[in-house]
């Protein structure tokens, strides 16, 4: 009879391995924790129910030998199903099981990710004269976001310091800065807040939000796409992300503006806002609106 031995502890003795064992994956390779896996016999009669645990490892209790289904589920994924064939040493193995997201849809591993300053980019651009465009950054900011189980229970929150704003123009970012635009002496922090995700493709979703700006709120959505999860050199966890939006001056009470020529103005009406994100997973980075 072969047997499957598993070392519990350096000087335990070995304990014999039984049950059906998976590992339960994202397309990516991440661990998908609280997976179910569920296996029928050839009657339809559930013969065994076990979770995931935090590395996405599932064990089941010992089965009797024979051919069974097994039915992977998760919260935010589509299921999946495969057979296992449990033989006499009472063993399956089905090594690792991928899940799809919903939608065939991409997000990072549940969890808190954290911006990581020194590798984002905050900007801001505006037509000018009616025919380029005028470009600028925040220098200090902080965000988090944190990847629900499902898209609906993920969330967003970002602050900005306004005074931070640089376009390259000592005399414009001070004018930025006054009344008739950023007000930073009154509102000195931007503010947003994001609840949930809705899906716009593959690997893009739409962050439903608000946006505080110059004493003004404003509901305010983001197009992001998600472009995928790496290791860094220091065995940390990275997703990065870019987002785009656009927002009416007037809507935030922005009125300011000169007419330069018949029907052409100094300013947009409109400002580009795009956002270039690398975060990190976990708390590793404070939440504090740092200079980047």
């Amino acid at each position: 009879m072969d047997t499957t031995w598993e070392q519990q502890a350096p000087t335990a003795r070995p304990v014999q391995r039984r049950g059906v064992h998976a590992r339960i994956r994202t397309r990516d390779g991440w661990a998908v924790q609280h997976a179910i896996v569920t296996l029928t016999d050839p009657a339809g009669r559930q013969a065994a129910r076990a979770e995931a645990d935090a590395h996405g490892a599932v064990a089941t209790d010992p089965l009797a030998p024979g051919a069974y289904t097994a039915v992977v589920t998760a919260a935010g994924f589509d299921p999946a199903a495969q057979t296992a064939i449990v033989t006499g040493s009472g063993l399956a193995d089905l090594g690792d099981v991928v899940l799809t997201r919903q939608g065939g849809r991409d997000l990072p591993p549940p969890g808190v990710w954290t911006l990581d300053p020194a590798h984002c980019r905050i900007g801001a651009s505006a037509q000018h004269l009616g025919f380029s465009r005028v470009h600028g950054r925040f220098r200090q900011f902080a965000g988090r976001i944190e990847i629900g189980t499902t898209p609906e229970a993920s969330s967003v929150a970002a602050d900005i310091a306004a005074a931070s704003i640089d376009t390259g123009n000592t005399a414009r970012d001070d004018h930025l800065r006054s009344a008739d635009f950023l007000g930073v002496a009154t509102y000195p922090m931007i503010s947003y807040r994001g609840s949930g995700l809705t899906a716009a493709g593959t690997d893009r979703w739409i962050v439903h939000g608000m946006l505080s700006l110059a004493g003004t709120q404003r509901p305010v959505d983001l197009d992001l796409t998600y472009l995928g999860t790496g290791r860094d050199p220091w065995d940390g966890l990275r997703a990065s992300f870019h987002a785009e939006t656009e927002l009416r001056r007037e809507d935030f009470a922005m009125t300011y503006n000169q007419i330069v020529r018949a029907g052409v103005q100094l300013i947009g009406a409109t400002v580009k806002v795009e956002l270039d994100i690398q975060a990190v997973r976990g708390d590793s980075v404070p939440f504090t609106a740092t200079e980047r």
